[in-house]
């Protein structure tokens, strides 16, 4: 029983062969055969590690080492035991019989081939403790005395310091845990590239993708957050359907490459410019692996995280581990924590967002690891990168902030099971942050993350979701941030009513389309902003579109298959300005809020090809991805003629009304849609109403004066009248008819009118839509609805 091989081992064989094995067994017995290629290997049994620890008299002196059962609280005491087991367990010799099986197996492997020797604990991999990176792996292991010495090392690591602090954490007793080393062939993706795959977003949980990372080289480098890897994020859903649904990526700097360095041997290589600055993987691969991470997430049952490589001689991609996700497997899913700061303060580093809380303390610089034993419960964790030996101060801090890494990386992984806000890939934090500052790390506003300066208040809302009773008028979200879409997609809703395009531009895009569309006769300062945005790209509009396009099929892809409105720019020329570029294609205007905006840009010969790109964009979501929830929206469309020619640009860009479904919407915001509805309704497949510029225009009141604010009221009878007209108008028509505008979040009151007015949707803020909806539901029985 000393060595079983993958294809004698199954999923039931964890305390044979631990869990990460017993996985591999299990797929490389029954998905090969689905064309999932995966690295033939075997494995050391646990009944091994047990006989070498018998034959050692090992048992007893590692029981007396660990007697004390709160040993991990103290780290200068765990730190001393863990290194007496190890030496302990080094300086011991391998039974010959064993060492005879291992190397009969080794040699049917192969001659001299190159393995990987992973730790797989018994204790390891299991649906409710992942247990990730707690014992060693070891890369590139070539030759008989490599390996055992490999193996031995593997041993040893089932007492590595965070090892023994997560068993005690997890209630796992240390004499019952073995250990089983797993030998597998190399992947020669020192040659090319590889990376981490889970079969949900990381961060809010959402299962309908797969999130992919890759960084050039072995893998490690990913893992232990050396690197900012590569980011790519597949939906399911469509890719079920034969569309090609990437609907994300990000470049990532992967400054550094782990290879090969002759037998038993890897280096660190700085990557040259042109591979920082190119994707680690082609279309054909990234779908190919999601598709595999599908195959094996339905194998199991449960979403899986899992570990891939490319081989650089054969151009094959392998999956080399799988474990089941326990993050969000174990969430409680009917009650939604939202934190909110309450104000912000000066920002000193950002980075990516893990996890969706705020925490806050003193910060505490970590430059080297003999440094840990000072930090103290509470503290904000500063430092480069983590190691897997840190955590049992991790476990006491209040957030971590590293400076390189990304979503898949050791900070990142144990930060989430730890329920710890996390920062990562700032690049700058040890320099700008100063230890002992008083900070607060915000992971609670989207993909970026944010440290400021000082303890800022915040609040926390808690929602209980289970069971909410639905209302016949249908509750719609008024969602602008793609970052958050996955995360409020858990609310109960029915769609998105608005989804503003603003967002994405400000805060994704960031360059005005005509300085993109126009580059080569952009000023010197004008295009070294461009390029530092837009790396890779040769054509810099495409640039935009695929940004754009990415931004809202995030938002698409979370409340997929239900509406999506998706409203087309209506920035103000002032706004416009402000983008890269920007202020040598906009006129100044005295009032920009009832100047050139909305519709009356997008057939304009000065911004028609600008509008175009947007088109692209919308259209790429819809063809390409095949997100055809996606309605789009027209903005401030002051005459019927003018929405014509808005159809009629569209259409020349190929977004045609009613071919591949398209629907187009028209925002209600001007009287004059109102009073000409009926002909509005004729052209259009559905009306929304803005109640905010509605109001305005209404009541002729600047909505950002101060000096007139007391006017300002979307519940005066005047904007009532209004919308009840064009409610009846709408349903004589058979056109819908919902409200996108602020009003129904800021006033339960104005929902109430609305559903006795009998209005289709009501979008509102997320952050209402749960109190909003109870109050709906009570109305609706009041009146019979």
């Amino acid at each position: 029983m000393y060595i079983k091989w993958f294809k004698e081992i199954s999923i039931k064989d964890i305390p044979l062969v631990g869990g990460k094995n017993a996985s591999l067994g299990e797929m490389y017995s029954n998905l090969t055969q689905k064309g999932i290629n995966i690295p033939n290997g075997f494995a050391v049994t646990a009944e091994s590690f047990r006989y070498f620890l018998k034959y050692n008299k090992l048992d007893d002196k590692i029981k007396e080492i660990l007697k004390d059962k709160k040993i991990a609280e103290d780290v200068k005491k765990l730190s001393a035991a863990g290194k007496k087991i190890r030496e302990l367990m080094l300086l011991a010799k391998m039974p010959r019989d064993l060492v005879a099986d291992i190397l009969k197996a080794y040699k049917e492997l192969g001659k001299n081939v190159d393995v990987a020797v992973r730790s797989s604990a018994t204790a390891e991999d299991l649906p409710q403790a992942s247990f990730a990176g707690q014992q060693e792996s070891y890369l590139n292991v070539s030759g008989e005395k490599a390996l055992l010495e490999a193996i031995q090392k593997c041993y040893a690591s089932l007492f590595t310091d965070r090892a023994i602090s997560y068993r005690n954490e997890q209630g796992f007793d240390h004499e019952v845990v073995a250990l089983s080393a797993g030998v597998q062939k190399m992947v020669r993706s020192d040659l090319a590239c590889s990376g981490v795959m889970f079969t949900l977003d990381t961060e809010s949980g959402f299962r309908d993708v797969v999130l992919i990372n890759g960084s050039w080289g072995l893998g490690e480098n990913i893992v232990k957050g050396r690197v900012n890897p590569d980011q790519f994020i597949v939906f399911k859903k469509t890719l079920e359907e034969g569309y090609k649904s990437i609907i994300s990526r990000n470049l990532g700097s992967k400054e550094m490459k782990l290879l090969y360095a002759g037998t038993n041997r890897t280096l660190q290589k700085k990557v040259t410019a042109r591979e920082q600055h190119s994707f680690v993987l082609n279309d054909e691969e990234i779908l190919q692996l999601a598709k595999w991470g599908m195959e094996i997430e339905r194998y199991y049952g449960r979403p899986q995280d899992i570990e891939w490589a490319k081989d650089g001689r054969t151009k094959k991609l392998f999956i080399v581990q799988a474990r089941p996700e326990t993050i969000h497997a174990l969430k409680n899913t009917n009650v939604i924590e939202d934190y909110r700061l309450e104000k912000r303060g000066k920002i000193l580093t950002e980075g990516l967002a893990v996890g969706e809380k705020i925490g806050q303390g003193k910060a505490h610089i970590i430059q080297l690891p003999k440094e840990l034993k000072y930090f103290k419960k509470g503290e904000v964790l500063v430092t480069r990168i983590t190691d897997p030996d840190w955590e049992p101060i991790m476990r006491m801090a209040s957030a971590i902030v590293t400076e390189q890494g990304g979503k898949t990386s050791h900070a990142a992984i144990v930060s989430r099971e730890l329920g710890v806000p996390c920062v990562v890939g700032t690049g700058n934090a040890r320099k700008t942050i100063k230890n002992g500052l008083n900070v607060t790390v915000s992971c609670a506003e989207g993909e970026r993350g944010f440290i400021y300066e000082g303890l800022l208040s915040f609040k926390i809302k808690k929602e209980e979701i289970k069971e909410m009773t639905r209302p016949q008028t249908k509750i719609m979200m008024n969602v602008g941030t793609p970052d958050e879409a996955f995360k409020f997609s858990f609310l109960p809703n029915d769609g998105v009513g608005l989804a503003r395009e603003e967002f994405i531009f400000t805060n994704f895009i960031k360059i005005h389309p005509e300085a993109l569309i126009n580059y080569d006769k952009q000023p010197r300062d004008v295009k070294e902003k461009i390029n530092h945005l837009t790396v890779g790209y040769k054509e810099k509009k495409h640039y935009l579109i695929d940004k754009l396009a990415e931004g809202v099929a995030l938002l698409a892809a979370a409340f997929y298959p239900k509406d999506v409105i998706v409203r087309f720019s209506d920035f103000k020329t002032n706004e416009y300005a402000s983008l890269i570029g920007g202020k040598d294609f906009e006129p100044k205007e005295e009032n920009p809020m009832i100047g050139w905006r909305g519709a009356s840009r997008y057939y304009d010969k000065n911004f028609e090809n600008a509008f175009g790109l947007e088109c692209a964009a919308m259209k790429k979501a819809r063809e390409v991805w095949g997100l055809k929830n996606i309605i789009v929206m027209i903005p401030f469309c002051r005459t019927v003629e003018e929405g014509k020619k808005v159809l009629a640009t569209m259409e020349k860009f190929g977004l045609k009304r009613g071919e591949n479904g398209l629907k187009v919407y028209m925002m209600v915001e001007i009287p004059a849609n109102i009073i000409l509805a009926d002909q509005f309704a004729k052209i259009f497949d559905g009306f929304s109403i803005g109640s905010n510029d509605l109001t305005q225009l209404t009541l002729g009141v600047d909505r950002d004066s101060a000096l007139v604010s007391h006017i300002y009221n979307e519940r005066n009878e005047a904007v009532t009248t209004l919308i009840k007209q064009v409610i009846k108008v709408a349903k004589e028509n058979n056109v819908k008819i919902g409200i996108c505008g602020q009003a129904p979040s800021d006033y339960p009151e104005f929902a109430e009118f609305l559903v006795k007015a009998g209005i289709d949707s009501i979008s509102l803020n997320p952050d209402t839509v749960v109190a909003t909806t109870k109050i709906i539901v009570e109305m609706e029985k009041k009146i019979g609805k």
